[in-house]
């Protein structure tokens, strides 16, 4: 029986693999999520973000964004005017995960294909296209 493996720890986050660490940044609901919905827009106000993943609760998606930005993959810029105003949009790091979410994303339509095969398949539920991000940034990307 092999031995565990030593743990690591970066930023108060303990793992034993870089596959426990990325899913431990990335991991859950609504992360991905929300980090394809600012790479297709390219800049995201909070109640943007909020319109275009109806089941977050502003509780949840505060939280969420909150762990992406102290993880290094979000900026949030405040705004000092009347009413605040806050944006959002990826850091390189980020950025270097479009790929691995747009294979995740054409993962998930296969899925469907093979699961709904006997099925009408619905057209027009999804924002489609290349995430802006993703032709913003493609030397990042490339890199």
């Amino acid at each position: 029986m092999p031995e565990p493996c030593k743990s690591k720890e970066i930023n108060d986050r303990k793992y034993r693999c870089f596959f426990e660490l990325t899913l431990g940044i990335i991991g859950g609901k609504w992360k991905p999520v929300i980090l394809f919905h600012i790479a297709v827009e390219g800049i995201m106000r909070f109640g943007e973000l909020k319109k275009s993943i109806p089941e977050i609760t502003q509780r949840m998606l505060t939280k969420q964004l909150r762990e992406l930005e102290a993880d290094g993959l979000v900026h949030r810029h405040v705004y000092r005017q009347v009413p605040p105003k806050v944006e959002y949009h990826l850091k390189p790091a980020a950025v270097k995960l479009i790929p691995i979410l747009l294979q995740m994303r054409d993962w998930g339509v296969a899925y469907e294909k093979d699961q709904m095969s006997n099925s009408v398949m619905d057209e027009g539920y999804e924002c489609t296209g290349e995430p802006v991000v993703a032709s913003m940034y493609r030397d990042i990307i490339n890199a």
